[in-house]
């Protein structure tokens, strides 16, 4: 490829607390944006996670989901676990107008390359067993750990499990995640369609069990 429209000059991207450059944007939810970004002089990538404002004014339980997610994964080193670089609550972008943006709330994590399993289901549609049973090992083994360091994540999705050229799982977004208290929990968290029963039924629920239930979800659309 020759030179591109506007006499071949690379297009200025935003820089992120003096250090990162955005690349693109990887997705947007109700809680955050996520993008991919740069470090600045190398080739090395990763996602930057920015809360939302109007999450974070909406209540105090937004402040606190922050927080857990923060604590959370600083305390899961596991290579089926998306690992955490840095976290602050003073961020700073500057466009390339020159605008800057300030005090934002931020989460600095590893980009995997190959995007969600989500995407990787819609393609293929139905993997059948052998795929089920390679990701399903995968899956009970980063649970396990998980649960073994008291911590239950409660939105365990397509949506929320990334996957790299490899076909490795990673499971991310810990913002309903909880931790130490997890045997007796009674908040609704989740998502409808990965959601146990109990939950839905505003019961009394274990942790453990309702994330099982998900992967059970999980395992059957991959199948």
């Amino acid at each position: 490829m020759q030179a591109q429209q506007n006499n071949g000059a690379a297009k200025a991207h935003p820089v992120f607390n003096n250090k990162f450059e955005i690349v693109k944007s990887l997705g947007e939810g109700n809680t955050s944006k996520v993008y991919l970004a740069k470090l600045i002089g190398s080739e090395d990538y990763c996602a930057i996670k920015i809360l939302k404002e109007e999450f974070l004014r909406r209540d105090q339980d937004s402040i606190l989901s922050v927080h857990n997610e923060i604590t959370i994964l600083k305390n899961l080193q596991h290579q089926g676990i998306i690992k955490m670089y840095e976290y602050g609550d003073a961020g700073t972008v500057v466009k390339p107008s020159g605008r800057v943006i300030e005090n934002l709330v931020y989460i600095v994590m590893e980009f995997v390359q190959g995007g969600l399993l989500f995407d990787l289901c819609q393609s293929m549609g139905a993997m059948g067993e052998d795929a089920g049973r390679f990701f399903l090992h995968q899956m009970l083994d980063s649970v396990e750990f998980m649960h073994s360091r008291k911590v239950v994540h409660r939105d365990l999705k397509l949506e929320n499990i990334l996957v790299d050229d490899n076909l490795n799982l990673k499971l991310a977004d810990f913002g309903f995640a909880c931790y130490k208290n997890i045997d007796a929990l009674q908040s609704y968290r989740g998502t409808m369609t990965y959601m146990a029963p109990e939950i839905k039924e505003g019961k009394q629920y274990k942790g453990t069990n309702v994330d099982m239930f998900s992967i059970g979800v999980i395992l059957f659309i991959i199948v």
